[in-house]
């Protein structure tokens, strides 16, 4: 039934290898480098005592975040977006994505009036760049909290749940999950999901590029990813675990 032959050598459930990095820069809140493959992204939290002018006087802080990709982070050079009178649809889109992926298993009232902001800059992609970005996103998240608890800032910590996310997709008529470039460019079906750690959908955001799928074609699709993000919720919480006993990823 599995007829398709990933290129790099990995089963159709299989992620590509993950590694998460804490404590990446030395000035954010929080921050981590994560790769998955030979996608890169490097995630910081930062911490600003102000609110946007609709929480203030609420009592209430805000999260929100940033997505960039380096110029050689693709194959090709890709114009800086300052350069081009700012970010694009795209990019914009995945921004919302990631503070609203991250909002949803946030406590708010936690952090007073405050904005944190977190920043995903894309050092090399290779497919996923957004769902690996949300995914480490949550990291650096969750290690600002565990500094500001510390700091004596916050009394309790700011994150609800996990939250982690993964794409997958149908090529070559086989279902797959977390796709590389060569897969995600020549997919007749992608998809990507974003989930919490207790198994709620935050996104489902699935597209056909040729022939409609079926209900059952997307329900195999929305369980190989929730399988997958049940790996990268473990992974996390190992990372956020090494780092509060002081060791790295």
């Amino acid at each position: 039934m599995m007829s398709f032959a990933r290129t790099d050598g990995r089963a159709h459930d299989e992620l590509r290898p993950v590694q998460i990095t804490p404590g990446f820069l030395s000035y954010a809140e929080g921050s981590v480098l994560i790769e998955m493959g030979s996608t890169r992204v490097v995630c910081a939290a930062s911490l600003e005592d102000r609110v946007p002018p609709f929480l203030r006087n609420s009592g209430q802080g805000w999260l929100t975040a940033e997505y960039a990709m380096l110029p050689r982070s693709t194959q090709t050079r890709t114009a800086r977006e300052t350069g081009r009178g700012g970010p694009s649809g795209r990019t914009h889109e995945i921004q919302r994505l990631i503070g609203r992926s991250l909002r949803a298993v946030a406590d708010m009232k936690v952090l007073g009036e405050r904005t944190l902001t977190i920043d995903c800059d894309v050092l090399q992609a290779d497919g996923g760049t957004r769902t690996a970005a949300i995914t480490g996103a949550y990291v650096a998240f969750a290690l600002a909290s565990n500094q500001l608890l510390k700091s004596g800032k916050i009394t309790r910590p700011l994150t609800t749940k996990q939250v982690a996310a993964v794409s997958v997709g149908i090529v070559g008529n086989t279902p797959l999950l977390d796709l590389k470039y060569d897969e995600d460019s020549r997919a007749e079906v992608d998809m990507n999901v974003v989930c919490t750690s207790d198994g709620r959908f935050i996104e489902l955001q699935g597209t056909a590029e040729r022939e409609p799928f079926s209900r059952t074609q997307m329900d195999e699709l929305v369980a190989l990813a929730t399988r997958g993000i049940e790996v990268l919720v473990g992974l996390q919480k190992a990372v956020i675990s090494q780092a509060a006993n002081g060791r790295s990823g």
